[in-house]
């Protein structure tokens, strides 16, 4: 955070994990769903038909993975068309969790291959070709937990530096952190007696 010469968090700061907790990383399957959701919506924002968005959805038996704002955004273009072309971010993120991505550099946007890490859609490749393509490679519990709480901080400082109206210090706004900071949030599960039970995709808290 002083390398990037941002504002850093109060000392009462909440931390993201209490001593003694364990953590672990949601299943890779359930996390190469997830990117594989995000891109099919991000791919409605930009012109794929409703009809072979829900086509390729359902042969890929992935409709019951699907939040509602999804799919009523999927089916019907319903909701928030900005917000779901922010997800680009989380997808990113979601890339780097599974070694599809080899950085998640703050002070850069998301990989220029990202999109050839993805599903190819209009080739009509499958969620299990996709996944049989890639060979996932998830990074360890470990590393994504401290990226997680380097992004929890990351994510105070961007707001904290638009606000007050300091530079920010790459290519990315506060928009693209908080992006990345929700997939790993969501993705990275802590067990202890302070922790709820995972959280869905849309029921994540990014409120601290």
């Amino acid at each position: 955070m002083r390398r990037l010469r941002l504002p850093q968090p109060p000392p009462h700061f909440p931390l993201v994990w209490e001593p003694g907790d364990e953590v672990e990383l949601r299943p890779t399957a359930e996390i190469e769903a997830r990117a594989a959701i995000l891109h099919v919506v991000l791919a409605r924002c930009f012109g794929m038909p409703p009809q072979a968005a829900m086509s390729w959805l359902l042969g890929s038996r992935l409709v019951d993975q699907v939040t509602p704002p999804e799919w009523q955004f999927v089916m019907g273009g319903r909701g928030d068309h900005r917000s779901f072309v922010l997800h680009h971010d989380a997808v990113y993120a979601l890339a780097w969790l599974l070694g599809l991505s080899k950085h998640l550099d703050p002070e850069a946007p998301a990989d220029d291959r990202l999109i050839e890490l993805l599903p190819n859609l209009p080739a009509g490749e499958t969620f299990a070709e996709w996944r049989s393509r890639t060979l996932a490679a998830p990074r360890s519990a470990l590393d994504a937990a401290t990226v997680l709480d380097f992004y929890y901080c990351l994510d105070w400082g961007y707001l904290e530096a638009e606000r007050i109206g300091a530079p920010l210090p790459g290519e990315i706004d506060a928009n693209a952190i908080g992006q990345r900071r929700w997939a790993l949030e969501w993705a990275v599960i802590f067990r202890g007696p302070y922790h709820d039970p995972p959280a869905g995709w849309e029921e994540v808290d990014l409120s601290t």
